[in-house]
């Protein structure tokens, strides 16, 4: 055990940032932590660290070596855990990646009532419309919209997102509002620019049971969704949105649906984890949590 001492000694000094924070947590004195460092830096044949008398900070392989060795510790805890029969009160970090929006929005709520239920988790909550490598940066559970193209996670679809075509009714009341798909070239177009590549997302409809894909010239494009319903809101033009996102705008008619019967398939979202096997008391309860989703309306 004592590869595991030395990684554990490493993971707790790059959390908190000193040798001295380390000790703290853990009980044990500055001086010993700094040692199993030191010796898992002559093991490895690398330095992980940057010293100075205030602090540490990761070299580059000291940063990989922590995002890769967290979810290795998180696995060795939950089997002590489960060895001494704490394995029924979930405790420790508890890492989830959701899209920005949808992540603030629906997933944060479920995660503070998990907190309350469970006050011995601690949430790391990371909100991006990046793709996220789960192993790679330590995530224990992510939210994802739309088709899952890796096949090596395991997936609970929780939930549904449709993309609508809208306006602001103030646009709609001057410059009318298109009825064929054929009419939408004479509007000007609000995308919105994926994060993930830096292209555009193309419209997307159906029409007679057929999907129809559109890429608008834009007269303004926007990579961030609540700036996108802004932009809609000062009637920029017609612009595709998430439905879960103007809910409130349509029902007070503040915008107006463009093209209703031409709505695409609604999208799945899931909840995505690494494995199946030895899944974490924490990472259990989020993901029975977050299946709560699919019943927020």
């Amino acid at each position: 055990m004592h590869g595991v001492q030395q990684l554990i000694a490493f993971a707790e000094t790059a959390k908190h940032g000193s040798f001295a924070a380390a000790a703290r947590e853990t009980g044990q004195a500055p001086s010993t932590l700094a040692k199993a460092v030191a010796r898992l830096e002559a093991s490895l044949g690398v330095k992980l660290f940057h010293r100075t008398t205030r602090q540490v900070r990761p070299t580059p392989d000291g940063e990989r070596l922590f995002q890769r060795c967290q979810r290795v510790l998180a696995e060795i805890e939950d089997l002590h855990a489960e060895a001494s029969g704490t394995r029924a009160a979930p405790t420790g970090v508890l890492r989830v990646a959701a899209p920005v929006y949808y992540g603030r929005r629906f997933v944060m709520p479920v995660l503070a009532r998990l907190q309350q239920r469970h006050p011995g988790l601690r949430l790391d909550i990371r909100l991006s419309d990046q793709w996220m490598d789960l192993v790679r940066d330590g995530i224990d559970v992510a939210v994802r919209i739309g088709r899952l193209s890796d096949s090596t996670l395991v997936a609970r679809r929780v939930d549904r997102q449709a993309l609508c075509l809208c306006a602001s009714a103030e646009y709609a009341a001057a410059q009318g509002v298109p009825r064929r798909i054929e009419e939408l070239s004479a509007h000007p177009a609000v995308v919105f620019r994926l994060p993930s590549t830096g292209r555009d997302r193309p419209w997307q409809l159906r029409q007679r049971g057929l999907e129809v894909e559109l890429n608008p010239e834009p007269a303004v494009r926007v990579n961030e969704t609540e700036g996108l319903l802004a932009a809609l809101r000062l009637g920029h033009g017609v612009g595709q949105i998430p439905d879960n996102v103007v809910s409130d705008d349509l029902a007070s008619g503040r915008l107006v649906e463009v093209l209703p019967s031409c709505r695409p398939e609604p999208m799945p979202i899931h909840v995505v984890y690494p494995t199946a096997r030895l899944v974490p008391a924490r990472v259990r309860v989020a993901i029975d949590a977050l299946d709560a989703l699919r019943n927020r309306d």
